[in-house]
């Protein structure tokens, strides 16, 4: 579907579970590949869990002929994503989140989940979105301390043990929440790398990141099982 706002079209994959009774929404946030058929075979798989998926790509319109992710030149749509304007992204993704809200099908309970450089950015919303359920955090970077007082929402970390870049992170997000009075409750999977809920579903995915995927998979559902 298209989203219109503020002179933006936000073009968004949306995917409804085969289920009778009404659903919470789950905004998913792709990486900073952008909008790929990963993304999508995700938010399937999502839908296929019992939820709305709703997976809106960023770079909508921001391609040199005014598409979105897939008409960027290879490797260029990366570069596009890490300059993407803060507040435009904030105000897509609230965009989305009202469209997905008023969908007949949902329960008017709201999700977010992001990954790699969406994790960062589900971080990221739950501090400008307070009707938010919860947030779920795929190996991605908090947000400035003094933001983290805005965030209404449980909190929920998935990363992997070998990935130190973003596992330095993860003390002192624990720290700063804790101090703000937050909740969050991140889980480290042993042996597992950065971006493992994508490269373990490959099939030459190691035991490690094959294991780490499966086990927050099943996290993830049992965590969004309790909410509805």
């Amino acid at each position: 579907v298209t989203i219109k706002h503020d002179g933006r079209s936000v073009q968004t994959f949306v995917v409804y579970p085969e289920v009778s009774d009404k659903r919470p929404v789950v905004l998913i946030i792709h990486e900073i590949f952008g909008m790929t058929d990963w993304v999508q075979d995700l938010a399937d798989q999502v839908a296929a869990a019992g939820y709305i998926a709703v997976a809106p790509d960023l770079l909508s319109g921001m391609a040199p002929n005014g598409g979105g992710s897939s008409d960027f030149a290879q490797g260029q749509a990366v570069k596009a994503v890490s300059m993407l304007n803060p507040d435009q992204i904030t105000r897509d993704l609230n965009a989305v989140a009202d469209y997905a809200l008023k969908i007949p099908a949902t329960n008017g309970k709201l999700y977010v989940a992001g990954f790699c450089w969406g994790g960062s950015q589900s971080f990221r919303f739950a501090t400008n979105r307070s009707d938010l359920s919860a947030a779920f955090v795929f190996y991605g970077g908090p947000p400035q301390a003094a933001d983290m007082t805005r965030i209404n929402a449980p909190v929920y970390g998935f990363y992997g043990g070998h990935d130190e870049r973003i596992g330095a992170t993860i003390p002192t997000a624990r720290e700063e929440m804790k101090a703000a009075g937050k909740t969050y409750d991140p889980v480290t999977y042993p042996g597992a790398g950065h971006g493992f809920r994508r490269s373990g579903e490959e099939p030459n995915a190691t035991p490690a990141n094959k294991k780490g995927r499966e086990e927050a998979w099943a996290r993830w559902k049992k965590i969004l099982a309790r909410g509805h």
